[in-house]
């Protein structure tokens, strides 16, 4: 009814039926069947039917004193609220994991900041998965997969895992030759991944090994620093270790041998349509992450 009714106050204020039509781009047959329709649900007359004169009816003018300075500020908040979903400036959220934003991301999101400077970034970092629906959000990247039927998602590239220990853990050690020499090494697991899905890039043959590890920690940040510290071998995405591989501080063990790629999403909730903020900020994104060989899979060596 709430249509019918803007269109209503229309016809009052063009003064006609066929002239609300013509404003309006509709078959006048269109806007005359709705004004019935209205009329029948009000149990009223709204307009006189007349070719010579427009007026309207007592209830007619009622309802129009009653409603047109509703549809105008509706018809104000639907052109400010249009308007800012489709310029560039104004509140972004975006959730994104801690360990990815603060590390091998950080640049990306101080050059979009660069770019677009009339945007308000609201940037929410978390290593768990928070509900995008709960809190207002427009877009979020995450990494591994992505189940939730109720989110749209893009693939914007994928993360290596390798495992690394520092030379000094590895000194004076035989160089490990298979997966079940692990057994005799102290390890390290991050609870991200539990079970260590391996590769043979030789081969293609797969095997999943469930360490049982000497540190056990819930943050990947944490385990690169304990590995980086001699304590041990570890199965890490390449880019939290990309630049200790490139300077030597940390070495691959068994490179024949890959983990599980981490692929990198973005997700929104499915039948919500993106602001040009977000979808300003997907297209960054993409094209950030489509230009660093790291996210695209790629173990970078030493220098």
């Amino acid at each position: 009814m709430l249509d019918d009714i803007c269109l209503f106050v229309q016809i009052v204020r063009a003064q006609g039926l066929s002239a609300a039509a013509g404003q309006l781009g509709l078959p006048p047959a269109t806007v005359t069947r709705r004004l019935q329709k209205l009329e029948n649900g009000l149990g009223c007359r709204l307009i006189h039917r007349s070719a010579r004169k427009f007026s309207l009816t007592a209830e007619g003018e009622a309802y129009y004193t009653a409603y047109a300075d509703l549809v105008a500020q509706f018809e104000a908040i639907r052109r400010n609220l249009s308007e800012e979903v489709h310029q560039l400036a104004g509140r972004l959220t975006v959730l994104a994991p801690t360990n990815a934003a603060v590390g091998i991301l950080q640049p990306m999101f101080s050059q979009f900041l660069k770019s677009y400077p009339q945007i308000q970034l609201d940037l929410r970092l978390s290593n768990e998965t928070k509900n995008i629906l709960d809190g207002q959000v427009d877009i979020a990247l995450r990494v591994g997969p992505q189940p939730d039927s109720s989110l749209s998602q893009m693939r914007l590239g994928s993360v290596a895992t390798v495992l690394v220990a520092a030379p000094d853990y590895l000194e004076g050690q035989d160089e490990l030759e298979n997966l079940r020499e692990l057994d005799a090494c102290r390890t390290i697991a991050v609870t991200a991944l539990p079970a260590w899905a391996m590769t043979d890039l030789e081969t293609g043959t797969t095997e999943t090994l469930r360490p049982r590890p000497s540190i056990f920690v819930d943050d990947i940040g944490m385990a690169r620093q304990l590995v980086c510290d001699g304590h041990g071998v570890s199965l890490l995405p390449v880019s939290e270790v990309a630049e200790d591989l490139r300077s030597g501080s940390l070495r691959q063990v068994l490179p024949k041998w890959r983990g599980q790629d981490r692929v990198v999403y973005a997700v929104w909730p499915s039948g919500r349509l993106l602001n040009a903020r977000a979808k300003c900020f997907r297209q960054f994104v993409q094209r950030h992450i489509a230009g660093d060989p790291v996210l695209q899979g790629a173990i970078p060596g030493p220098m």
